[in-house]
């Protein structure tokens, strides 16, 4: 039988579980004791049913909450969920995206119709960017060849039980960070905005029912495959192939293939990642989780139209990413850059395949890498340690019609910037120029967006780690546009200038400048046109 949904209580249903995760998140920030969370917004909040499945999300990150259903399902899987819990896990193999994102998922408990008994009826959860979650370099984000050198490894645990702090495994994740004091704010930060979030959906399965609410969950889902399988209708059936390629795995200097082959056959799809290079040494290797989580935001993107970015989006598309690959990599591979780097260039090469199949659709190559910056060291004023977190901003490609955004994160991100204050007031750090990198972007019709260039002097010695792209591969133009501009990284030592190579660990002295020039995007059609 056919369900039927009435479209005005559909479209208010997407809007009330929305506004949950948009109300989990506002708590998160206003709450968190790290400028990365509470400044740049590197976190993410969503709704989930009994299943696992994703329901409705904030319009947070997206390279964290397509790779958050299967964190929960793991937790489902493992454990089982009683009132009162909170369970948090990292591990990247268990559908974490990398060590430093750490998720809390807590169950949401109805009472049953004929007895005293409470019932599972969903979950709400949350993943949050810790800028320290201990390993071999300040930042947790090392040039590492393995992940046990990336920090610690939390299973699925229940940090409380029956709503009781467990104080061993929090002690237990505090002993193995840097920066013990923050970490701990955070992590309340986390507990208390999915308190929330059950408070808000159980005060919606009050006022509507089980029944009701329970019904629109799964409208919402069936919504947003219909959406996405009318995208897939609409393009032209056939095989479409791409393929691009990192500069490196920050150990051995060779590229790193990323290809796919996508297959559109009446209204579905098969994405398969099987021409990709095997797993490599460094930390550049993708888990599964991420992965998806790229998939599913391109294709969510194409859609064009306001539907929720649930679950149901990815009931149309089946996903090839063998295992041992640099897109699917195999315990105990490095992996901390998997989830910010290779899932751009996963972006990357979904675009230029599907370009293909529509290419009024589909812009340029935006930067293709998030500039993931990390210092730490001892603060001799606060008399404490700090370790400092930040994606950059750069270029977004241009489209058929528009010129791309300048200093912008793209694609698979979705911060703020530090505040030149913000960061000053909290870190060791003088800020001497924040600007758009004016002529970055590739030429064409509609021009590439520009980088960023940024300047900062440390004022005590500390641990740079950078982990970039795009400082060797330019991101490509499409229609005849001219790609956006390779990105630099600078060091600046008593007045001379030392080039860094896009992944790198050094120590920084007091005096030091540290330069960071981000890619541009790249332009649509050529120039003349």
């Amino acid at each position: 039988m056919t369900k039927t949904y009435d479209p005005i209580q559909l479209e208010l249903f997407k809007n009330r579980f929305a506004s949950i995760a948009e109300e989990m998140g506002i708590v998160l920030r206003r709450t968190a004791y790290s400028p990365n969370i509470k400044e740049r917004l590197d976190f993410s909040c969503a709704l989930f049913d009994a299943a696992g499945q994703m329901i409705a999300q904030a319009a947070h990150i997206p390279v964290h909450l397509g790779a958050m259903p299967i964190s929960v399902k793991t937790a489902i899987e493992r454990l089982t969920f009683e009132p009162g819990d909170v369970v948090i896990l990292n591990n990247p193999f268990a559908g974490g995206s990398h060590l430093p994102d750490i998720t809390m998922i807590t169950p949401v408990f109805v009472d049953a119709a004929d007895n005293d008994e409470k019932i599972l009826f969903g979950f709400v959860a949350s993943r949050a960017h810790h800028a320290d979650v201990g390993g071999m370099t300040p930042g947790s984000m090392p040039l590492s060849t393995e992940i046990f050198q990336e920090g610690i490894i939390i299973p699925p645990l229940k940090v409380i039980e029956a709503s009781k702090l467990n104080q061993g495994v929090m002690d237990l994740l505090l002993a193995n960070v840097r920066t013990s004091e923050e970490r701990a704010g955070d992590l309340r930060a986390q507990i208390a905005a999915n308190g929330k979030g059950v408070e808000r959906l159980a005060e919606v399965i009050e006022r509507y029912g089980q029944t009701e609410v329970a019904y629109y969950m799964t409208g919402l889902l069936e919504y947003a495959e219909r959406m996405t399988r009318a995208l897939l209708a609409d393009l032209p059936d056939g095989v479409y192939e791409f393929e691009d390629y990192l500069d490196s795995d920050g150990i051995d200097p060779e590229p790193v293939a990323i290809a796919v082959t996508i297959t559109i056959e009446n209204d579905e799809a098969t994405v398969d990642f099987s021409r990709s290079a095997p797993q490599v040494k460094g930390s550049v290797n993708s888990v599964y989780a991420v992965t998806l989580s790229a998939t599913l935001y391109v294709f969510r993107a194409l859609i064009g139209l306001d539907i929720p970015a649930n679950s149901g989006c990815l009931a149309p598309i089946t996903l090839i990413a063998p295992e041992g690959t640099v897109v699917n990599a195999r315990p105990p591979a490095a992996v901390v850059g998997g989830n910010v780097e290779t899932s751009q260039r996963i972006t990357d090469v979904l675009l230029g395949a599907l370009a293909q199949a529509s290419r009024e659709r589909v812009p340029a190559a935006s930067q293709g890498t998030m500039n993931n910056l990390l210092i730490g060291g001892w603060d001799p004023e606060r008399e404490r340690p700090y370790t400092y977190y930040e994606t950059i901003g750069g270029g977004m490609g241009a489209g058929p019609q528009t010129p791309g955004a300048d200093a912008i994160q793209c694609h698979m991100t979705n911060t703020l910037n530090t505040p030149i204050e913000a960061l000053e007031y909290a870190y060791p750090f003088r800020v001497h120029r924040y600007e758009i990198r004016r002529g970055s972007g590739g030429g064409g019709r509609q021009k590439g967006g520009n980088g960023i260039r940024r300047e900062m002097e440390l004022l005590h010695e500390a641990q740079l780690t950078l982990l970039t792209e795009r400082r060797e591969i330019a991101p490509y133009g499409a229609a005849g546009g001219e790609p956006g501009q390779l990105g630099k990284n600078t060091l600046v030592r008593a007045g001379q200038e030392i080039a860094l190579s896009g992944k790198t660990t050094q120590t920084l002295h007091k005096g030091d400048i540290l330069r960071l020039e981000t890619p541009g995007g790249g332009g649509f059609g050529a120039a003349a046109e």
